[in-house]
């Protein structure tokens, strides 16, 4: 059997899939004080934006399997009354991000296995801090729907799922205290683009998945050229450490992500590897609001 019977297979699959980035401290820095004034932080991506990858997966005798499509979209919408006025047009809006991550191809029709996933973020664009995480969670016939609601003043994020197919069943509700930058795992993806990378230095990721928070070690590697669907551009590897007892998934493995050295910061791929197999995942498209 190439893929566990467990559920939990299901969501690590897509968990790595949707680990294309990652929201980076540096080690040793002092957290950011949630009652301090937050600093605009200048956004490299046009108001409308979407990226667009493919995941291959590989085992033993299976080879670059089309297995996912993902698809990132950033939409900077005008809020009732806003005021365009200041901080480059952003103030009085709110910032959507959202993530797409759909299965296809083989995994689907061979081994009849499912998944789709979409999560939202809405984000301050002046601060860049999520204020609310929702998502969807189909895995076969299973279905599952949540949303997370940050408190900045309070410091506390309070995550609530539900079962639609069961709606008498009492919902699940997880909450955790955080300071500083937490992002989620949409708004992680626009976040460390906004964020310098050095090679060679280290880094600390601050993440909320499900109520919970996570910190986690990562490191920024050589630069390179590669080649890529926006043509051959120098990179830079960035390696966070996601596997691990008390990190964001169990057991052995390792990640890989390159972005482009250059104000943009795309991820153009991600290798990740474990004990299921291997996961290449590239960019496939970019269309609209793309700066150059």
């Amino acid at each position: 059997m190439i893929f566990p019977k467990r559920r939990r297979g299901f969501s690590i699959l897509v968990a790595l899939l949707l680990l294309l980035t990652c929201s980076l401290l540096p080690f040793g820095a002092k957290a950011h004080d949630r009652h301090a004034v937050d600093t605009p932080v200048v956004l490299p991506f046009g108001p409308s934006e979407e990226l667009v990858y493919e995941g291959e997966f590989t085992r033993a005798l299976l080879r670059g399997i089309d297995i996912a499509d993902l698809r990132f979209t950033a939409v900077l919408e005008p809020a009732s009354g806003g005021d365009d006025k200041s901080q480059g047009g952003r103030a009085g809006k709110s910032l959507r991000l959202t993530v797409d991550a759909v299965s296809k191809g083989l995994l689907s029709k061979l081994f009849k296995l499912r998944f789709r996933q979409r999560i939202e973020s809405t984000v301050d664009p002046v601060s860049f801090a999520v204020l609310q995480t929702t998502k969807l969670d189909e895995q076969g016939d299973r279905l599952r729907t949540s949303q997370a609601v940050f408190d900045r003043a309070a410091g506390k994020v309070v995550w609530t799922e539900r079962d639609p197919n069961n709606p008498s069943k009492e919902p699940r509700v997880i909450s955790s205290n955080f300071s500083g930058a937490v992002q989620d795992l949409a708004s992680i993806f626009y976040f460390l683009r906004t964020r310098p990378l050095t090679p060679g230095s280290s880094f600390e990721i601050a993440i909320s998945d499900s109520g919970r928070i996570y910190r986690l070690p990562v490191k920024v590697g050589e630069k390179k050229m590669m080649k890529t669907v926006l043509g051959e551009v120098p990179v830079l590897r960035v390696e966070p450490e996601v596997f691990g007892e008390g990190l964001l998934l169990r057991g052995r493995g390792k990640v890989s992500i390159w972005f482009t050295d250059d104000a943009r910061r795309i991820p153009v791929r991600a290798h990740i590897s474990n004990e299921m197999g291997t996961l290449d995942i590239k960019l496939k498209s970019i269309n609209g609001g793309a700066k150059t």
